[in-house]
């Protein structure tokens, strides 16, 4: 028997609800975990609501995102056994693996052995931010040393990784929040400018900062009207990537930059790399070494307990938050 979160029908937080339950033992080359943290990601918000890219099957599981100690291995594991520490990379699907649980089972690939001096708090902060913004800008968009990008909702933990890891290959981070509220946070966090999109024109600011160069890569998660200003301060040939779709107001086709500066628009999921085994291995590899060296550090907005879980989803869709939010069992 195990504590799990579930919700019987889409609504608010407060849908969420703490039950015990029978777990089964873990299949054939699965591994379970007694998990200790767990990181929260807005997709489990668009599940609980309704709106996510995956359905739910009442009553419902959720959750990407995990770190704790292997409890079990199924037939077939190799290289894992009871008492291992361990983090989790996002499944494909949260409603057949739900990491919101105190025993949780997943595929072994899924399974990553993290570097012994992070604690089960920051390591579960860590894959789903990185994959998503190393997907993005390394395998994708190729950002190399000296390029300028752009990263909206840059306060989120994706925006933050997303500006660690383009300082750490010498690319030049460009921030954009809503606000000047955050400013100072996000300098500190390594943006080399920031743009308060509400405050500011964004074309002319980014304008002013690239320079002739231009900005070479976008990484959007909002959307919206910003679409148009964003695309007019490209380099030709720059790519605009979009995980996201945050902004409630229409995404309009800015035809007279793509067309003039041959710009590539390109939708993103993070499934795209973790279903791929030889791109997932090169982004484990790269991720890894940044944890190690200190490059990559995981930044944690705040720490809930497991039983304040209907809080804790409050807060994530409060936008107030600046990083990772975790939540600890």
């Amino acid at each position: 028997m195990a504590r799990v979160v579930r919700f019987h029908q889409h609504g608010g937080p407060e849908v969420l609800q703490i039950e015990t339950v029978d777990v089964a033992p873990p299949a054939r080359g699965e591994v379970q975990i007694r998990v200790k943290a767990l990181g929260l990601n807005r997709a489990e918000a668009l599940l609980r609501r309704g709106t996510y890219i995956e359905t739910a099957t009442f009553p419902s599981g959720l959750g990407l995102e995990a770190a704790g100690i292997v409890e079990a291995v199924g037939a077939d594991v190799a290289g894992f056994a009871p008492g291992d520490a361990v983090s989790i990379v996002p499944p494909l699907s949260m409603v057949r693996w739900p990491a919101y649980a105190e025993l949780a089972t997943f595929p072994a690939e899924l399974v990553v052995k993290h570097p012994p001096e992070l604690d089960f708090e920051t390591a579960a902060a860590v894959w789903m931010q990185y994959l998503t913004a190393y997907g993005a800008l390394i395998d994708i968009a190729g950002l190399a040393r000296g390029d300028v990008v752009a990263i909206t909702a840059a306060s989120s933990s994706v925006g933050l990784a997303a500006i660690q890891i383009a300082n750490r290959i010498g690319a030049v981070p460009i921030a954009l929040t809503r606000t000047s509220a955050k400013q100072r946070a996000l300098r500190d966090a390594g943006a080399a400018h920031v743009i308060a999109s509400a405050e500011e024109d964004i074309r002319a600011r980014l304008e002013d900062i690239a320079g002739a160069r231009g900005v070479r890569v976008v990484l959007d998660a909002v959307g919206g009207p910003a679409f148009e200003p964003l695309t007019a301060a490209m380099s030709p040939g720059g790519m605009l990537i979009e995980y996201g779709g945050l902004s409630p107001e229409p995404t309009p086709f800015p035809l007279f930059n793509v067309l003039t500066k041959s710009l590539v628009l390109r939708g993103y999921l993070v499934h795209e790399i973790t279903r791929d085994p030889a791109r997932i291995a090169k982004a484990k590899a790269f991720i890894l070494d940044g944890l190690s060296d200190g490059t990559l550090k995981p930044i944690i907005a705040r720490t809930f307990r497991f039983e304040n879980i209907v809080e804790a989803h409050r807060f994530l869709e409060s936008n107030e938050q600046f990083g990772k939010i975790v939540v600890t069992i």
